[in-house]
């Protein structure tokens, strides 16, 4: 009879990582690190769900939301750099829970990270659709709605008049492919020009700061924490607005402009020294964004109020308040539109590339095909997996609407930052004497921490995005009573 407890050893864990010669390539620095965390950080969250937490959930308390979410991310960021100097192999916190709750929470984990990764990518192709449209509109070109949007959406007119439907997201499609094709190609590659790409939109973030500031009116700021009642969006989904719970509800939304810290994780087995790179990766990329994001939120609030978010802007709000209340930068809407393309194409190439690497070490354990660790002969990438994961979020981004991925998304990643912090605390009791290049400070009350605050999120979320989550966790346990523990590797030893 299998067992669904049964645990990965870490001396097994290690010797993978030391096989560096037959697996993935070694390429990766520290700096490496923090530009592919701040390449899959800044990008949809902040340009595109930062005025959509403000306009269904906050108003200009969201930025106490980026607040809170900053706070979850930390806690948990300090338990992954634990895990990834201590076990520095590819998978991220599958691989982790494998080796401190075993085989079924890692499955879980693991399947729960095609929610983070693979609608992740989904998420911010279709905002890259979005905002293209917005560049191509200033040289007189246009998009048809039908071949930009989802069969699930509508466009109305001046009067709420249905005038048209959507048939399928052709553009989301064309940069998922785009960027699988260079995953494919090499990580090293697809490092430099994620590099290139970094340096670009942190700079017009910064603009957007130093110039808005200026800008703000100090009436969109009043109140700050708006009075609790609700609001019910375009699509008729009822929100909490205002009040704690606003706030909180805030803090899941734009958690998902802090997801791709952990991403950073799953190039453990790419890196050059682990032990020492990856807490660097993850705690330096996180740093940095938080200080970014609470000051943009601060600016974009000043500068635009919240009907402008509702109605006028809506996906492309960052544009629209600079056109429309920052009186001679329209150079600054177009750099901003321009960065923001380049911002959501890193973010989707550090999405795809993690997606890969899960499934490449559950591959690896017989949890899933062997198909998903199959290396590339010349380039030793897993070539097939970026095949198929293009087919899977190619089909999500063209067919499905932006909103219900990304809270999706968000949901899926709270979730694996819970199992991470339980599974620092766990491994300390279990395993205490394993070396550890980094240690989480204050455990258990760190990882108590973490579970809490992200747990808050995942409640604010609601109970659609708890069934969506629900749902999918019940394919799983199929897919894995089916398939996986009958080729579980350690549960089938030959």
């Amino acid at each position: 009879m299998a067992n669904l407890r049964i645990r990965k050893p870490i001396d097994k864990l290690m010797a993978e990582a030391d096989d560096s010669e037959k697996g993935l390539k070694r390429t990766l620095t520290a700096g490496n690190l923090i530009a592919l965390g701040i390449g899959a950080i800044i990008g949809a969250g902040l340009f595109v769900r930062t005025a959509a937490a403000a306009a269904n959930n906050a108003g200009p308390s969201v930025t106490l939301g980026f607040i809170v979410a900053a706070i979850g991310c930390a806690f948990a960021g300090l338990c992954y750099a634990e895990f990834a100097s201590m076990i520095p192999i590819a998978g991220s916190a599958y691989t982790y829970s494998y080796a401190t709750m075993g085989e079924l929470v890692a499955w879980i984990i693991g399947w729960d990270l095609v929610l983070e990764y693979a609608l992740g990518a989904a998420t911010v192709g279709i905002a890259w659709s979005e905002y293209l449209n917005k560049l191509l509109d200033n040289f007189g070109w246009h998009i048809p709605f039908q071949w930009c949007h989802s069969p699930f959406e509508k466009m109305t007119d001046a009067a709420g008049t249905v005038c048209g439907t959507g048939i399928m997201n052709i553009p989301a499609l064309f940069i998922i492919l785009l960027l699988s094709l260079l995953l494919i190609r090499g990580t090293k590659e697809s490092a430099f020009v994620n590099g290139v790409i970094v340096i670009t939109k942190v700079s017009i973030v910064i603009l957007f700061i130093g110039f808005g500031w200026s800008f703000m009116n100090p009436v969109n700021h009043t109140p700050f924490i708006p009075e609790a009642t609700t609001y019910s969006d375009s699509q008729g989904v009822t929100h909490n607005y205002g009040g704690i719970m606003g706030i909180l509800g805030a803090a899941g939304v734009v958690f998902f402009a802090f997801i791709g810290f952990d991403a950073v994780s799953t190039a453990a087995q790419e890196a050059k020294n682990p032990k020492k790179d990856m807490p660097m990766g993850i705690l330096g990329s996180l740093a940095i964004c938080t200080v970014l994001y609470i000051l943009f939120a601060y600016v974009l609030t000043g500068v635009a109020n919240v009907e402008d978010f509702r109605h006028a802007g809506r996906e492309a709000s960052v544009t629209y308040a600079i056109n429309q209340y920052m009186t001679g930068y329209g150079w600054l809407a177009k750099l901003v539109t321009i960065a923001i393309l380049a911002g959501f194409s890193s973010v989707i190439l550090v999405m795809l590339m993690g997606q890969s690497r899960v499934f490449y070490s559950m591959s690896k354990d017989g949890l899933v095909p062997k198909i998903f660790s199959d290396l590339h002969p010349s380039y030793r990438t897993p070539y097939k997996s970026n095949i198929l994961f293009f087919v899977f979020v190619g089909l999500f981004a063209a067919f499905v609407p932006g909103d219900i991925v990304g809270d999706m998304t968000s949901i899926g990643t709270l979730f694996a930052f819970i199992l991470v912090c339980a599974g620092v605390w766990i491994l300390r009791v279990k395993s205490p004497d394993i070396k550890r290049e980094f240690k989480t400070p204050l455990v258990p009350l760190v990882p108590i921490l973490g579970i809490i605050v992200c747990g808050a999120m995942i409640f604010g979320l609601g109970w659609p995005n708890w069934a969506r989550l629900g749902i999918w966790m019940i394919v799983g346990f199929v897919i894995y009573f089916t398939y996986g523990i009958k080729h579980s590797k350690l549960n089938n030893p030959k």
